[in-house]
């Protein structure tokens, strides 16, 4: 018998989940199914508590739909839990599986069950969940006196099979409901539809709204809210209650102030649906207590009205009971409300139409005043009468950038009568407001600038003065926003888009006037620039003509041309001469007190870093007063500076700067690049005539010590002309010596002394105030020859070794026993040309100074070599020590700054030179360089007679 009795259970437990499956399968009432599927969990199972409930998605909360327990509360079976974080119900629901727990008494993760439990002893208790297509509909729970109940695998098969068609039947129920639901909703608003368009005025079809949708959703009561701009609040206008209403006669009672709800407006702004329900609310939870306690509801739905971008109110439903709103319920009330949007601006039809004119000859008045005659100020005084007129506005405020000082300054503005007008300067724009004007296609409107915060770093000074709320355009659209136009109002209010369009086509328009205004300043501003240069170039010419300038004419007066043309306070020049090691402060400009400095201090050029900073700067250099070390703003102490501009004067890169120029403002001021360019091109201009000015005043003084000297030099060679000839006359007077002997000695000193005389006249007679170049002839050893003798006596003092090398296989060589001299003995038939008396003293000075560098005992080599034809190469080596920038500056190619400090200015550095412009103008070359080996190199270059075949 007992092997009879298994398969016949196990066959009446497959009949039971047969029958019960056909039941789901046959049944739509969602209430029977969950009552079949509690019957069969029942009678299979051996449980003491059993809970059924369904998931609301959008309000995350668990029904109770029936169940048993052991007293049969109904109460608690029917209860609505409301998911939470770490609940084991919501646990079940996101992850969709089944969850146990061994003792449901002491799980604090089901704190809506321990007191159930703990009364009827429900320990074991498995958590199961309703699902069909990875969606949850619903939560099962299964409690039994067993700690740690769990279901076997038949019976979990079995459950689970249940519960599946339980899922499957419940969505197609949703389905089905979400069907009806539609046709319930399309019905109703076609009849409403048909209502709206038999009735003619807007107040009856309001009524007819309010109605359909009062039929349809079945609230407490069902409003319409009307928008009010100048005041910024909601007055209901129409309501299933009572009557229409008159906004004046009833703004406060049942109204709602923007001010007050202003999450609650600007979701109906944005044409969001308001939801206010049960434990679900679209709004943060302080405004959704207050609009709740404002309206004395529990539960609202508020749908906005909106024509053109622009709120016109809002069609809400107010339950006085905590109420979900369905999806079908928001869809009526959306479509309900944009019904009215449709029908609402028929009623101000003509009134607007009347006010597209107005605006069309508003901005038609301002294009046609862009290309009349008129002045710019009467042109925007008309306009800005009709603005405010047409807006209802206080103030009409035009501003413009100013980049030097990087703000906005009010280039315009126009108020009405008592309102006083705007004084200050309203600081550049952040880089997010600005990016929000350059992008904008109509005017940005500012309801409440004391919660907006949009142009924040402007709010405070708006608000001191009285601006509430604002339009504000950029002059030129989709560039950076330089020219702004501005409507200002004293109280809070809305704006339309259409006042946004209007406002944004008058900015484009007076954009275009205050650009022809930019483009006149500027010309005006480039003929000043053309005033200033030449007023430089006259007073530099001023200064090259007088004979007597005044001390620092040249640079204060420049100074001041330069800070008048920018618009800068202080400007001064920091000047040295070269060699000095300290600068003088000298003045230009020092608009008052707020930029005085010490200008008796003496500027330490080394440790300066002003000074030191603009030298090692190639322009101008822009520094603010914080990056000054302690030590310059001991001199550079003006309260106000703030931002200061250095260059140093500077010709040519090679030359040594003798002046730095500074210019100081205070710490609002940004120079502009045109500002820069001007002044970094009128400090160049500064430089170079400083410097000419300089180079004419030392030419001139060089030029009258010169003359001095040559004067002083040509009376002197005079007078001993005059006592070398009485002296010859004397001795001739004397007659003969007696002596053969003496005799011929005597003849032999007169010829030398006729000889000099005559050489010395005709020197008095033709070389007085100019070189005259002659042209004559000599062999290249008697040249050596007459050279060397003359400095015998240097050679002899220091002991030197002199040799020469290179004359040729004709020439004889005589060595000297007194001395280290190596003398040519014979002749040759090399012979040089040109002014043969200028060459020798060339080739004595630098045998001269040859021997002055050499060390005692040295030794000077002369080498010659015949290059071509036309030249022959002299050398003189020497060991001895030479100045190395006394090289650097006799090569040719090196700059010669006629202001700095120079070894060319003074001997031997100024012999030398004179030797180089000599050879020059002899036709020949002459340097001087050092070899690897350190000796010291003098290469002359000579030219040669044609044919070197004379003889001498």
């Amino acid at each position: 018998m007992a092997q009879n009795q298994k398969p016949i259970a196990a066959e009446s437990q497959i009949f039971s989940l047969g029958r019960v499956l056909q039941s789901l399968r046959e049944e739509d009432n969602v209430d029977v199914l969950i009552e079949t599927t509690i019957s069969y969990i029942k009678e299979q199972f051996d449980l003491k508590l059993i809970w059924i409930a369904l998931y609301d998605r959008l309000n995350h909360i668990l029904f109770g739909k029936g169940g048993f327990t052991p007293g049969n509360d109904t109460t608690v079976l029917q209860q609505r839990v409301v998911l939470g974080p770490g609940d084991l119900s919501e646990q079940v629901v996101i992850e969709q599986r089944a969850l146990a727990v061994a003792d449901l008494r002491a799980e604090n993760r089901a704190e809506e069950w321990q007191e159930l439990a703990r009364k009827y002893n429900i320990q074991g208790t498995i958590f199961l969940p309703i699902r069909y297509k990875d969606r949850c509909l619903g939560v099962v729970l299964l409690g039994s006196e067993r700690w740690g109940y769990l279901l076997g695998r038949e019976d979990k098969a079995k459950l689970s099979i249940v519960l599946s068609e339980l899922g499957a039947e419940l969505y197609q129920s949703e389905i089905n409901l979400q069907h009806q639901q539609i046709k319930r909703l399309e019905e109703p608003l076609i009849k409403l539809l048909e209502r709206v368009q038999t009735l003619n005025n807007l107040e009856p079809r309001l009524e007819a709204v309010v109605q359909a949708t009062h039929q349809f959703v079945s609230p407490s009561r069902t409003n319409i809210y009307w928008f009010e701009r100048e005041g910024r609040y909601f007055w209901r206008r129409v309501s299933n209650q009572s009557k229409s209403i008159n906004h004046t006669n009833n703004q406060q009672p049942s109204g709602i102030t923007v001010q007050e709800f202003s999450d609650f407006y600007y979701a109906l702004s944005v044409n969001q649906i308001v939801s206010i329900g049960e434990a679900r609310s679209s709004l943060k939870s302080n405004f959704t207590g207050k609009l709740l306690q404002r309206l004395r509801v529990r539960s609202l739905l508020a749908a906005p009205i909106i024509w053109q971008k622009d709120l016109l109110g809002f069609l809400a439903v107010e339950a006085n009971e905590a109420r979900i709103w369905t999806e079908a319920e928001t869809n009526f009330l959306k479509s309900a409300a944009g019904l009215i949007s449709l029908v609402a601006p028929t009623e101000s039809m003509e009134s607007t139409i009347n006010q597209v004119q107005l605006d069309s000859q508003l901005t038609s008045q301002v294009a046609q005043a862009i290309y009349s005659d008129r002045d710019l100020e009467e042109i925007l005084r008309n306009c800005a009468a009709k603005v405010l007129q047409r807006l209802g506005a206080t103030w009409f405020l035009l501003l413009q950038y100013n980049p030097d000082q990087n703000n906005y300054q009010f280039i315009y503005q126009s108020q009405l009568v008592n309102r006083r007008c705007l004084t200050f300067t309203l600081d550049a724009l952040k880089e997010v407001d600005s990016q929000l004007l350059q992008r904008a296609t109509v005017a940005v409107g500012i309801e409440n600038f004391e919660e907006d915060l949009r142009f924040f770093n402007w709010r405070s000074l708006l608000l001191e003065n009285g601006v509430r709320s604002l339009l504000i355009s950029n002059c030129a659209a989709r560039h950076a926003p330089e020219t702004l136009l501005i409507i200002a109002h004293e109280t809070n209010r809305a704006w339309t888009t259409l006042e946004k369009e209007l406002l944004q086509i008058v900015a484009q328009q007076i954009g275009v006037i205050v650009r022809q205004w930019q483009l006149q300043a500027n010309t005006q501003q480039l003929q000043q620039l053309l005033q200033t240069f030449q007023q430089c170039f006259r007073i530099t010419e001023q200064a090259y003509t007088t004979a007597e300038v005044e001390e620092k004419h040249l640079e204060r007066t420049a100074l001041q041309q330069i800070a008048s043309l920018i618009g800068c306070p202080l400007a001064i020049l920091l000047s040295w001469s070269p060699g000095q090691r300290v600068a003088e402060i000298i003045p230009g400009v020092i608009a008052n007190n707020r930029f005085a400095i010490a200008l008796d201090t003496l500027v330490p050029i080394q440790t300066e870093v002003l000074i030191q900073w603009s030298l090692a700067t190639d322009g101008l250099l822009t520094l603010s007063v914080n990056d000054l070390p302690p030590d310059t703003k001991k001199w550079l102490n003006g309260t106000d500076i703030g931002q200061i501009l250095v260059m140093a004067l500077r010709t040519n890169p090679d030359y040594q700067p003798t002046g730095v120029v500074l210019m100081a403002d205070n710490s609002e001021r940004r120079w502009s690049e045109q500002s820069l360019c001007t002044t970094e091109s009128l400090f160049c201009q500064l430089a170079w005539s400083r410097r000419w000015l300089q180079i004419t005043q030392s030419l001139e003084s060089t030029t009258e010590e010169l003359q001095q000297l040559n004067w002083y030099k040509h009376r002197r060679l005079e007078d001993i002309q005059r006592t070398t000839t009485l002296l010859l006359g004397q001795i001739h007077d004397l007659g003969v010596p007696a002596t053969e002997l003496a005799q011929m000695r005597c003849q032999q000193l007169l010829r030398q002394l006729d000889h000099t005389t005559a050489s010395m006249t005709g020197l008095l007679k033709l070389e007085q105030w100019q070189l005259v170049f002659s042209c004559e002839t000599m062999p290249i050893a008697s040249l050596f020859k007459r050279s060397l003798e003359r400095i015998d006596n240097l050679i002899k003092q220091q002991r030197l070794w002199v040799s020469v090398h290179g004359l040729g296989q004709s020439i004889g060589i005589q060595e000297s026993e007194q001395s280290g001299l190596v003398q040519p003995t014979g002749k040759t038939t090399i012979a040089i040309a040109g002014d043969i008396v200028k060459i020798e003293l060339i080739l004595h000075e630098l045998l001269l100074g040859a021997c002055h560098r050499s060390p005692s005992g040295g030794r000077i080599d002369i080498w010659c070599r015949r290059l071509d034809e036309r030249f022959l190469e002299v050398s003189i080596t020497d060991n001895g020590i030479i100045d190395a920038q006394l090289l650097q500056e006799l090569h040719p190619d090196t700059p010669k700054d006629l202001l700095a400090f120079s070894n060319l200015n003074q001997p031997p550095g100024l012999h030398l030179l004179i030797c180089q412009n000599l050879m020059q103008k002899l036709g020949g070359e002459l340097q001087i360089y050092q070899l690897p080996d350190n000796r010291v190199v003098s290469r002359l270059l000579l030219p040669l007679t044609c044919g070197n075949d004379s003889s001498y």
